[in-house]
């Protein structure tokens, strides 16, 4: 009895060694492995990868770059993939990222594998001192050097740091502060001289100047502002934290002013038309009176400034900066370090660029002789219905 108790122990065992041998298992390896290979995947080297076996690439890490660029020859910022006759900012910047290393050239055919964002779509011709991208990449060394070798000199990184895995450049940004700038001639009454660089704006100019300025501080409606929005369109109110002219400064024999806005966000061509406006009133071409109406619901004509002195200065981050800027981890995205650069920057290739091709393509004086053709009196009566468009006359692309 005690026998056939052993014997059938032993078939059974058979049967199990059998079964393990059949699905693979050796005392816990994997049939189809090799025992050394094995002992390979359980020695890891200092990076995490096993040892003998090639070293893969590290994870991307989400940063932020700071950008400075002179607009002047390109579609704007914002690229268009397929659309390689309208060169970009951003058809450059990829071409480095890709050419350094930082990234896989096929993120740089979809560029949200790396996260991309930028935090303004400036237009074309629109410069810009302290743009704001973010993005994943290989964080290699000496990153900085290696994209810029790859960029024109007239697009400069100029600064980097690391962020939370969930930062978007766009939705983070609080606000955006542009200026814009133009030869003081500008202001000169209707009666003048069209491009008189012997003309110099007077204290009292400058100060009617800014009080029309602060007109603009506050929320309105600034539907008259851009292209497609009509007046009933929640979107088309903005907020604009502060709006002034600096004190004028003389550059090669000709006098210039810089307008600085700040404000939450801008919709396509509001400051150019913010400054168009603005000028056509101080020439004497507008009724002051026809600010208020311009935020109203009629139609008002409101001319678009040049797009050559308008430059992204600054992006502001104070949300983020309260939450994360002294974790610990991250560093406030505050750029005090990169200033300098900044400045030379625009010294070097903002400011001689806008004055270069002011003097030679003469973009303000032209635009000044095409204001007597608007009609500031008129306005399209409407009867604009919740979510209407209204219909906008016809505008030069920029």
């Amino acid at each position: 009895m005690a026998g056939d108790v052993r014997a059938a122990a032993l078939v059974s065992a058979a049967l199990e060694q059998d079964r393990k041998a059949r699905s693979g298992w050796r005392g816990g390896a994997r049939a189809w492995e090799d025992p050394e290979q094995q002992a390979k995947k359980r020695r890891s080297g200092p990076d995490g990868e096993p040892d003998g076996e090639p070293h893969r690439k590290p994870p991307k890490r989400k940063i932020v770059l700071l950008m400075a660029y002179s607009g002047k020859g390109y579609h704007g910022m914002q690229r268009n993939v397929g659309s390689s006759q309208f060169k970009t900012i951003e058809d450059d910047l990829v071409s480095a990222l890709v050419q350094s290393g930082c990234i896989p050239e096929n993120h740089g055919e979809d560029m949200r594998k790396m996260s991309f964002q930028r935090c303004a779509r400036t237009d074309k011709g629109v410069s810009a001192a302290g743009q704001v991208v973010s993005l994943k990449v290989w964080l290699i060394d000496d990153i900085l050097e290696k994209i810029n070798s790859h960029l024109p000199p007239h697009i400069r990184i100029l600064g980097l740091k690391r962020v939370t895995g969930g930062f978007n450049s766009k939705n983070k940004c609080d606000a955006r502060t542009y200026f814009y700038m133009l030869p003081t001639f500008a202001f000169a009454h209707k009666d003048h001289d069209v491009q008189d660089e012997s003309y110099r704006l007077s204290a009292e100019t400058l100060q009617r100047v800014n009080g029309l300025l602060a007109c603009y501080k506050g929320t309105h409606n600034f539907h008259n502002f851009t292209s497609q929005k009509g007046p009933q369109e929640a979107s088309a109110r903005r907020y604009i934290l502060d709006m002034f002219c600096e004190e004028p400064f003389v550059r090669e024999g000709m006098e210039f002013a810089v307008i600085k806005v700040k404000g939450q966000s801008f919709m396509t061509h509001q400051i150019r038309k913010m400054v168009g406006l603005l000028v056509a009133i101080v020439k004497g071409y507008a009724p002051e009176s026809v600010l208020e109406r311009s935020w109203g619901d009629a139609k008002v004509d409101v001319p678009k400034a040049p797009g050559l002195g308008l430059v992204l200065e600054r992006v502001h981050f104070e949300k983020y900066n309260q939450r994360f800027g002294n974790d610990g981890l991250h560093e406030p995205l505050d750029w005090t370090r990169e200033e300098a650069g900044v400045t030379a920057f625009k010294e070097q290739h903002i400011y001689p660029t806008i004055i270069s091709t002011e003097r030679h393509e003469r973009s303000m004086a032209q635009w000044l002789s095409t204001l007597p053709v608007h009609d500031f009196n008129a306005t399209a009566h409407m009867a604009v219905g919740a979510g209407t468009k209204v219909p906008s006359p016809p505008e030069d692309s920029d």
